[in-house]
C-alpha cells in the first residue's frame, strides 16, 4: 500500500500542484482541504484508471469516497 500512496502523492505534487517538493501525508485531506479542486479530481481519476487498471466512477470523485491518500489507496487495492 505504501508504494501506491507514494505514486499517488508524487503524481499530485508534481503534475497537479506543480510543486514537486511538496510532501503530501497519507492521512492529509486532499479534497476537503481544497488542496485539489474538482478539475484535478478528474485528472486524478484518469491517472488511477491508466496506471492501476481500476475503474473509478464519476460519482466516486468526491471527499466521501477518498479524501486522503490512504482512502484512495485502499479503494484501488480493493479493485485490483
Amino acid at each position: 500500500m505504501n508504494e501506491l500512496i507514494e505514486k499517488l502523492a508524487s503524481y499530485i505534487s508534481k503534475d497537479i500542484l506543480k510543486q514537486p517538493s511538496r510532501v503530501i501525508q497519507p492521512d492529509e485531506a486532499i479534497i476537503s482541504s481544497g488542496l485539489i479542486d474538482s478539475f484535478s479530481l478528474v485528472d486524478l481519476g484518469l491517472f488511477i484508471e491508466d496506471n492501476f487498471g481500476v475503474r473509478i466512477d464519476d460519482t466516486e470523485l468526491n471527499k466521501e469516497t477518498f479524501d486522503t491518500l490512504e482512502q484512495l489507496a485502499s479503494l484501488i487495492q480493493s479493485r485490483q
